[in-house]
């Protein structure tokens, strides 16, 4: 407890060590205050401050400390003065020797404040190298060691956010002058590593017999992988700890106690990375020990989401999640109770007709990777219930007019009836093989690839298919709905880049379908986000928003002008909204083509060619040419008519376009202000308002605006005379009829006058 008490003579040290920094000049006196700084970094046996001056200082000085080299307070060139090698150990060492967590909290707040310039760079290199010299690992290891709550909730949570969304930091502050270490591909893997050498820290400790907390490396864990990057950290992490965890307890009780210890929010994004990352059932039970025994959050993910309500993975992860329930004999219970849960979606007439063929397929794999686990006893006990549910499940799929269902009811129907040994029977079904039935028929045996595997192929040449491109066997959707639906839920990259190639052309050659979910596929498109890399995504997803706002304008419009000024919007999406009703008001304000049939029974062409001397304005023409060929002019004036008025799309719906835009801007919400931090979304919604009024100038909503404006212009002050008159005789005149008739007129000119602006409000609303 001592440590904790306030220190005089450390607290009258470090402000006179502040002061010289501030405003000295002197080179040598900066490396004098620096290096009696760095005394109460030094713990060697050769420092000249003692463990309790130390803890003081890094409890209550080390962070005024780096905050004010970081720019607070002194001037922005006294670094200048000191030799590199000066910087690198006096400057740069104290962002490096003391508590990794204040030191990465002030780096990350000093790039946030500086502007570009030395000091920023400067910033820049030390945090490279904080990240290179295992800082971070040291900041794990430090938090590990803390067996008891040492800070605030809030500092937890800073400190958790900065470590996990560093790249994002870093790519908002320097934008193309970010570095490689910062950029996801590098910093992420560097994370794992870091924290796997805290956990091997962690072990040899806990051998030495010395309690440890994983709490705050969990924690990370799970921020990371919520964040959406558990790929990059667990492909270094599952590796790894599968290798660590086959012969050593201690590594296994390490890792146990580190996914018992991932918060609840985030244990899904854990686990779901994890099944993808190991490389098989006995790593993952090494791994996770009997967590869905203990963990209702894990046994949720692993028995129900991964099975039945997700079906984008690949086989590989349904052999392990599978496979790890079955290798252990007090979770071959879940077992049991998924082969049930999976048999009765397989077998549910509703779910045969409604849920897509990619699921069907799923669950069709999960439901014979679960029966070829059973064991012969567990299958007697079964065999009533799973024959009851093969046969309500053969005639639900064989009763479906697709090919494909039909096909897998009958494979399955096949491998289940193997498996019961019906009577010595087996059901035998007549059907053309391709790549997903022999796939089904496999997961039955035991070695996949005897079984579509010839003998022959051992000793023929295999056949270079280095130059084969991989081709796509998705079609386009042709209807509408059908291209709303895959990008709402299709996990298929190929998929939904044909249906967002095609909307554009289907909302624009079928109109009435269009507008009957024009409001919905906007709202699809406006969240939409580029998770598969699609080449022209974004031009192809304006080009698709502006055909529906062109077809439904007024819904469209009343829908992206409301989304406009709502909350929870990025200005990213903002300025889209903003795009898309220009682009759409420009379309719109093109004059309408009129193409008239020609008449029937009247030729195309003349019967016969006339003699030119028959035509009475050709000399005319002729003479006339000639005149203006000798002729010269010094200025010379319009020679084509002006452009005739025409009718257009947009003039009917502009104040739909123009009203809601205008309406909330001076309102600011909690995430949007035009008038202060958005400026730039306000510069554009000036231009934009200002191409709407300018494509409307001879809208009948506009000349309406502009004569009632007028009106009230020219007789404004008419009107507030003559009320101001007939106030005064209804209050001073003393002839009690005369005052009566005032009142009354007064009342009936307040009246006229407020019905004027509100027909005025009715006529822009409506516009």
């Amino acid at each position: 407890m001592e440590s904790l008490a306030p220190n005089p003579e450390v607290r009258l040290e470090v402000s006179r060590c502040f002061r010289t920094l501030a405003t000295s000049t002197d080179a040598k006196d900066l490396v004098a205050t620096l290096q009696t700084l760095h005394c109460y970094l030094d713990e060697g046996p050769e420092s000249r401050t003692d463990p309790v001056q130390r803890a003081e200082f890094r409890r209550a000085h080390y962070t005024p400390a780096l905050r004010l080299l970081g720019g607070g307070g002194i001037r922005a060139d006294w670094p200048a003065g000191l030799t590199p090698a000066q910087q690198a150990e006096l400057w740069d060492g104290l962002f490096l020797k003391g508590p990794p967590e204040q030191a990465l909290l002030v780096l990350m707040e000093a790039m946030g404040e500086q502007r570009a310039g030395a000091n920023l760079d400067r910033f820049v290199a030390i945090t490279e190298k904080f990240l290179r010299s295992g800082r971070l690992a040291d900041l794990l290891w430090s938090r590990c060691l803390e067996t008891g709550p040492s800070d605030s909730p809030q500092l937890r949570e800073t400190l958790l956010g900065r470590i996990a969304a560093l790249p994002d930091v870093t790519a908002n502050r320097l934008h193309l002058r970010n570095k490689a270490l910062f950029l996801p591909q590098q910093y992420y893997p560097l994370l794992a590593t870091e924290m796997l050498a805290a956990l091997e820290r962690t072990c040899q400790s806990l051998r030495d017999g010395t309690d440890c907390s994983l709490t705050f490396v969990a924690q990370t864990l799970g921020k990371v992988c919520i964040q959406g990057h558990s790929g990059l950290v667990l492909a270094v992490l599952a590796p790894r700890l599968s290798v660590f965890t086959r012969s050593d307890m201690v590594w296994q009780r390490v890792c146990w106690k580190l996914l018992q210890n991932v918060p609840q929010r985030w244990m899904e994004s854990v686990l779901t990375g994890l099944v993808q990352a190991v490389s098989g059932p006995d790593a993952l039970g090494r791994i996770i020990g009997n967590l869905v025994l203990t963990n209702k959050k894990a046994q949720f993910v692993i028995t129900h989401k991964l099975l039945l309500l997700q079906y984008k993975y690949e086989t590989g992860v349904l052999r392990i999640v599978l496979g790890y329930l079955a290798a252990d004999r007090e979770r071959r219970p879940l077992l049991i109770q998924v082969l049930r849960s999976v048999l009765q979606a397989w077998a549910n007439p509703s779910a045969v007709k409604h849920t897509p063929l990619d699921q069907q397929l799923y669950v069709s794999k999960a439901l014979l990777l679960s029966v070829s686990l059973l064991k012969d006893s567990e299958l007697q006990e079964l065999r009533s219930e799973l024959l009851q549910c093969l046969l309500g499940g053969m005639q639900s799929h064989l009763d479906s007019g697709v090919v494909r269902v039909r096909r897998m009811g009958m494979v399955v129907g096949e491998c289940l009836s193997a498996r019961m040994d019906l009577n010595k029977t087996k059901l035998k079904f007549e059907y053309e093989q391709d790549e997903e039935t022999l796939e089904l028929l496999c997961l039955m045996m035991s070695l996949l690839v005897s079984t579509i595997k010839s003998p022959l192929d051992d000793e023929l040449t295999p056949y270079d298919m280095s130059g084969d491109q991989e081709t796509s066997t998705a079609s386009p959707p042709r209807y509408l709905r059908d291209c709303l639906e895959t990008l709402v839920s299709s996990e298929d990259p190929s998929r939904v880049e044909l249906s967002l190639r095609v909307a554009e052309g289907l909302v624009r050659r079928n109109i009435f379908a269009a507008r009957e979910v024009s409001v919905q596929l906007t709202k699809v498109l406006l969240h939409m986000e580029d998770k598969y890399s699609i080449s022209g995504f974004l031009s192809l997803r304006q080009a698709t928003m502006v055909a529906l706002t062109v077809t439904d304008s007024i819904s469209v419009t009343q829908y992206l002008t409301t989304e406009f000024y709502s909350l929870n919007y990025s200005l990213r999406q903002r300025l889209d909204i903003l795009e898309v009703l220009t682009l759409a008001a420009q379309e719109l304000s093109k004059p309408i083509a009129e193409t008239r049939n020609p008449p029937m029974g009247v030729s195309g062409a003349p019967e016969s060619t006339p003699y030119p001397g028959d035509n009475p304005v050709h000399w005319r023409e002729v003479v006339q040419k000639r005149i203006d060929s000798k002729t010269k002019r010094l200025r010379k004036g319009a020679t084509q008519p002006p452009a005739t008025a025409t009718p257009n799309r947009y003039a009917p719906v502009a104040g739909h376009f123009f009203f809601p835009l205008l309406s909330n801007y001076d309102k600011p919400q909690v995430t949007f202000d035009l008038l202060g931090g958005d400026h730039l979304v306000l510069g554009r919604l000036i231009h934009s308002l200002g191409l709407l009024m300018h494509l409307a100038v001879n809208a009948p909503v506009i000349l309406s605006l502009l004569l009632s404006y007028n009106l009230l212009v020219d007789l404004s002050d008419q009107l507030f005379e003559t009320r101001t008159w007939l106030a005064d005789v209804a209050e001073e005149d003393p002839d009690a009829d005369c005052r009566s008739l005032a009142i009354q007129s007064l009342v009936l000119l307040d009246k006229s006058l407020k019905k004027q602006l509100r027909d005025q409000q009715a006529l822009t609303s409506e516009s």
